[in-house]
């Protein structure tokens, strides 16, 4: 199918089906990772972490938004969770720009589709505050890729959502992460969810660091 063919509904059932398989996939690295503690940085409207906690393995549970609508959304589609058993599932609202010093020590966290929504000047303080001063063992992060936007019907300069202030490339996203890890005493290694283009490559890039002991 040619990119000019390609309908907004079809557009919208690609990226619906990617979301679903972006978190499960995100879902199985945390999993894989042996975490039992786990935040969700930019958790939206809660779709990670109701998944998260219908798995026994995570025993503590925070996820932190700083958007109120979002974070409504999010108390409701958790009801059950957060009555059923008090304190393993925690909703915060607040930025991971802004320092958390109540959130050290965590096995793990997830930053999926956020750091987009953050306009540039902010990612400075976001790395200081995740990977200084929180210090996951592990963070796992997505963003989509711009070079595939092209596959979405999208013009040069268009982005997949209107909040986004910007979206990367893979060269752009690599040197990024490449850069925080090596500021902050961690490894990652570059990946993808969705499938590939031969050309453009996969929909969602994604960095997966682990802290260096």
């Amino acid at each position: 199918m040619s990119i000019d063919t390609l309908s907004a509904p079809s557009m919208m059932g690609r990226m619906t089906s990617l979301h679903e398989t972006r978190l499960d996939q995100v879902l199985r690295r945390l999993k894989g990772s042996g975490a039992r503690r786990v935040l969700d940085l930019g958790c939206g409207s809660g779709h990670l972490l109701y998944r998260l906690a219908g798995e026994r393995q995570f025993e503590a549970i925070v996820g932190l938004e700083s958007c109120s609508h979002s974070l409504l959304q999010a108390r409701n589609l958790l009801s059950d969770y957060l009555h059923d058993t008090p304190g393993r599932v925690r909703l915060i609202s607040s930025s991971y720009t802004e320092s958390q010093p109540g959130l050290g020590g965590y096995d793990a966290a997830a930053m999926v589709e956020t750091i987009e929504h953050l306009k540039p000047g902010a990612l400075s303080a976001a790395e200081r505050v995740v990977f200084a001063q929180m210090r996951p063992r592990v963070v796992y992060m997505t963003t989509p890729n711009r070079e595939y936007n092209p596959l979405y019907g999208l013009s040069p300069g268009q982005f997949r959502e209107p909040d986004h202030e910007f979206e990367w490339d893979r060269a752009r996203f690599r040197h990024w992460s490449q850069g925080i890890a090596r500021r902050n005493g961690y490894r990652v290694v570059m990946g993808g969810i969705g499938e590939p283009d031969p050309e453009f490559g996969p929909p969602t890039q994604t960095a997966f660091f682990t802290r260096q002991e």
